[in-house]
């Protein structure tokens, strides 16, 4: 798990002198060093026109053997990577075995440039984990960056003055020459979110399953190795129930096994909701049951588990997480979110995560993390990614009903089904404006249309902004964050839509390409986690176990009783869990992680959002109309009006972004 900082001159007037290089990349690093504080390493090519720069957080292999770059054993070819690569002694035996290759340590980030040697291109089908990389071919000039099929690890790039720069993150880019402006059109139409852009102009996240490649210096391509594939949705499921329930139950028992592989100690965040619930379970049954370690600690010791308690009880889940944590006899240890602390964390919870979040959840799980640094952890399992691929969102439920499952016959809604599915919208719609979001722009329109009218992006889209300056539209159009979303989707995919996928999986992929990689496994994940040091790894988002859920029938994701006409989410993960979790966690409906949005006027945050929100900060943005920010502090603090907190939250971030990074004010 670590920092990765890259410059590749794509045009060789643009290269610097090696010392020069070495000075960029050394302050490159120094701005991400965070992620990696227990070593650092930088290789420059002999012509000087790739430099790979990185920094190292210790997990697997802590000798020097593990520092990185990591050349192959003819010193050809040259890597840098980030994150985990499971099962790699698996692979590591292998290359051995059957091609004689000979391994200089025992990181498992060695076999990445062991499998490209042997194997070229087609080594990527063999990474299981999370990760991100950076590979140059010396011999070949073949230059290539890629990033794992979830997104899990953050991975941006650039070009400045004939230069290609990568690295983990934006702020990397700010000792290499690169003059941060804002992509207005990005913010506007939710490109940030719903694609590969960011909040910054020309800056691009590589997209979740690609690569990028450059061969002798020549044009970029971006090419798709690995996407979610659903099941014709008129082909009958011939697989007996129980059956389905073990293979959910033994796959992420083998995913969960996998990564509690490490050489320091691994914890566990610990929710009141099911999806931490079984991953806590299902760890503790392993080590207790089969004796396997947990990390670099012995099977004997007590296995350690975080979790967060906000001060407003509607929001607060450590008492619930508290039992299970006694159920299963492990140490917990909470962390207490009150105002105060998030206020205190706002600005610099907001530097690490690089772009906005409408909710101040983000910033429980920087505190989270540092709690865990400081306890000793440097590895922790999460339950990121079990609502995205067991439809566990109460906002997939009308595109669930949409269409009758034709694949599991032996349940269905029947003549219920429209009345259920009308019900459905209206409780969704009413849900987003309760909480401050527009829960009204859910009809059918183009844009849903190509989508085969499945209603889950407009839920993707009802948390935005409208205080934009008027220039904003003249040169940019409507910009419609729906547009976006249904862009972000290619051609053959919608038609796998329209023609052969159940509504349910086309919502399931829609949100996993949008929200899952962009905002859930960013401002939720990696980048509140590595902000201290400490790495995230989620069971959920191994393709093994994805793979294997995407073929299974959607009425076994959604569980629909005809008796109480009542729905249960995640059903097949309840049943497949029910041996490692309370009765409790087995029966409780999903209730979504985040912040208290009502909060006194005069508190903290009012004080703080009041220091923020100035007619001079938000001009200085360049893209907001002053007159209708200039109201939305006393609106949430006095009014308490949902909608408006929001988007003192938005504002604010912007701000604090635009003010660390020295962004160029829009015009």
């Amino acid at each position: 798990m670590c920092g990765i900082s890259v410059v590749v001159s794509l045009d060789e007037s643009s290269k610097k002198t090696k010392s020069e290089i070495n000075k960029e990349l050394d302050a490159s690093l120094d701005l991400i060093k965070h992620r990696g504080p227990d070593s650092r390493g930088i290789w420059i090519s002999e012509d000087g026109r790739v430099s790979l720069g990185h920094c190292r957080l210790a997990i697997n292999d802590l000798s020097p053997e593990g520092h990185q770059p990591l050349p192959d054993t003819d010193e050809e070819i040259y890597v840098v990577v980030n994150g985990e690569i499971y099962d790699h002694d698996r692979i590591r035996e292998d290359l051995k075995t059957s091609h004689g290759y000979k391994f200089r340590g025992h990181s498992d980030s060695e076999v990445v440039v062991a499998l490209y040697k042997i194997h070229g291109l087609t080594f990527l089908s063999e990474l299981r984990g999370e990760f991100s990389f950076c590979l140059y071919d010396v011999k070949n000039q073949f230059f290539m960056a890629a990033r794992d099929r979830y997104g899990i690890k953050p991975l941006f790039w650039t070009q400045v003055d004939g230069r290609l720069l990568i690295a983990s993150e934006t702020k990397a880019f700010l000792a290499l020459g690169w003059k941060p402006e804002w992509d207005v059109r990005s913010i506007a139409d939710a490109g940030w979110n719903h694609d590969q852009r960011t909040l910054f102009k020309g800056v691009n996240k590589l997209r979740p399953g690609h690569y990028l490649i450059s061969t002798s210096f020549g044009p970029l391509e971006s090419t798709c190795y690995w996407d979610l594939e659903y099941p014709d949705k008129n082909k009958v499921e011939k697989r007996t129930q129980q059956e389905m329930i073990e293979g959910v139950r033994n796959l992420l028992l083998e995913s969960v096994r996998l990564r509690l592989r490490a050489d320091v100690p691994v914890g566990i965040y610990l929710s009141g909701g099911i999806d931490s619930s079984v991953i806590a379970g299902m760890v503790a049954h392993l080590v207790k049951e089969q004796g396997v370690k947990i990390g670099s600690k012995d099977a004997a010791e007590r296995i350690c588990c975080f979790s967060i308690a906000f001060d407003d009880s509607e929001f607060d889940e450590s008492a619930i997480s508290n039992r299970t944590a006694e159920w299963l006899d492990v140490k917990f240890v909470k962390k207490l979110m009150n105002e105060e602390e998030l206020a205190k964390n706002f600005k610099e919870a907001t530097y690490h995560i690089e772009h906005h979040n409408m909710d101040l959840n983000f910033i429980g799980k920087y505190a989270l993390s540092q709690v865990t640094y400081e306890h000793g952890y440097r590895v922790v399992l999460t339950g990121e990614g079990s609502d995205e691929h067991f439809a566990g969102y109460p906002l997939y439920l009308p595109d669930f009903l949409r269409e009758e499952d034709k694949s599991w016959p032996q349940l269905t809604c029947g003549q219920d089904r429209n009345k259920l599915y009308a019900d459905a919208e209206a409780s969704i719609s009413n849900y987003y404006t309760s909480v401050g979001a527009d829960g009204s722009n859910r009809l059918p329109c183009k844009a849903s249309r190509q989508l085969n009218n499945i209603s889950t992006p407009a839920s993707m889209a009802a948390f935005q902004f409208s205080a934009f300056d008027p220039w904003v539209k003249e040169v940019y159009g409507t910009c419609l964050p729906l547009d976006t979303i249904s862009n972000n989707i290619d051609g053959r995919t919608k038609v796998l839509m329209q023609e052969k996928w159940h509504p349910l999986h086309s919502a399931m992929y829609s949100w996993t390409k949008g929200h899952l990689a962009n905002i859930f496994l960013s401002c939720l994940g990696d980048r509140v986690e590595m902000a201290h040091s400490v790495e995230a790894r989620p069971p959920f988002l191994d393709h093994k176990l994805t793979e294997y859920v995407n073929n299974l029938p959607p009425s076994l994701k959604v569980h629909y009783n005809p008796e109480t006409k009542k729905f249960t989410e995640k059903w097949i993960l309840r049943e497949a869990a029910k041996p490692f979790i309370t009765d409790e966690i087995y029966s409780r409906a999903k209730h979504p992680y985040s912040a208290p949005v009502m909060w006194p006027e005069g508190g903290p945050l009012h004080k703080l959002f009041e220091e923020l929100l100035t007619k001079e900060n938000v001009d200085q943005l360049g893209f907001l109309d002053w007159s209708k920010v200039k109201n939305y502090v006393d609106d949430a603090f006095l009014n308490k009006n949902f909608k408006s907190f929001r988007q003192c939250v938005i504002v604010a971030q912007w701000i604090v972004l635009g003010q660390r990074f020295g962004v160029k004010r829009a015009h």
